[in-house]
């Protein structure tokens, strides 16, 4: 038995998924599957119950379950207890950040940094939304700022910013207009980036606009978020944006592409704060770290 068995284990446990499991560990579900059962096979005993429909733990899974979570504790904990400094030193730590943060977020994690330096030293770790929750789930990163939603069992959060979401489209299809609606887009080609990039509530706005008809997509092959006004300037296709930044309307030609918001519904992107929930309890080696980034983060 390897502790990657465990960790497998657990992640469908907590999802009672093997797709959304996988998804989570970002790996396939066929080999997923396969290294279950292989523990399955060494313990001697089935650990969950299998149909088409749904994935459910045995009387022996649900016995698992926790020691196999305290020992992924211990074994994740063993970077940061080894690696404690000395008295006169601050304590480092990777703190996970995600594309699109609005400026004012990061200035108030400069100065956060800045305040606490003689106590923290905070390293950044840039990566998508998905891959920094699994972090602090897994202990790599002390907390991180990704866009919500962000849930895993033993993961905390909190909200601590909110941005309109609008629509980059073509200036001469679109010269005059204040706002769009999602039914001017169904003849539109709905422009994404790269798989993983795209916060996880874009796919939600997607189930949203193919309600209304607009079913066309393309997917690029870069993680760029100025690239999808690149092709929107072309004609006939459009991407979202964040309207307060604007990052991909000043990548180009103004004369090419405006930002319009919607007129008839009004999404909004959320940023929050994420730790992980027992690190930060009592005693606990995070509770001063997260409880004073919680204030430094707390909105006026």
């Amino acid at each position: 038995m390897e502790i990657f068995h465990l960790r497998y284990f657990v992640a469908v446990a907590e999802h009672l998924s093997f797709s959304k499991a996988a998804k989570s560990l970002q790996m396939a579900t066929s080999p997923l599957s396969q290294r279950v059962r292989d523990l399955e096979r060494e313990l001697g005993t089935v650990l969950f119950e299998r149909d088409s429909r749904s994935v459910n733990l045995t009387s022996s899974g649900a016995v698992l379950l926790p020691l196999a979570q305290e020992i992924l504790r211990k074994f994740d904990d063993i970077p940061i207890r080894m690696n404690k400094p000395s008295a006169h030193e601050p304590l480092a730590y990777f703190v996970g950040i995600a594309p699109w943060l609005p400026p004012s977020l990061r200035q108030k994690l400069l100065n956060f940094s800045e305040e606490y330096s003689d106590r923290y030293q905070l390293n950044r770790w840039p990566a998508g939304s998905r891959e920094l929750l699994t972090a602090v789930h897994q202990g790599r990163l002390a907390f991180a700022l990704v866009h919500l939603p962000a849930q895993l069992p033993g993961v905390s959060s909190q909200e601590i910013y909110r941005e309109e979401i609008g629509a980059v489209l073509p200036a001469k299809q679109f010269a005059g207009r204040e706002s769009v609606a999602l039914t001017d887009l169904v003849d539109f080609t709905y422009i994404k980036t790269a798989k993983g990039t795209q916060p996880t509530y874009y796919d939600q706005l997607e189930i949203r606009m193919s309600a209304a008809g607009v079913h066309k997509r393309a997917v690029l092959s870069t993680g760029e978020f100025t690239s999808p006004a690149e092709v929107v300037s072309n004609g006939d296709a459009f991407s979202l944006t964040i309207l307060s930044q604007n990052i991909s309307v000043h990548s180009v030609n103004r004369d090419e592409v405006i930002a319009l918001p919607f007129s008839d519904f009004n999404p909004e992107l959320s940023t929050g704060l994420i730790w992980r929930t027992d690190r930060a309890e009592a005693g606990a080696d995070l509770a001063e770290l997260v409880a004073a980034v919680r204030t430094a983060f707390t909105p006026n």
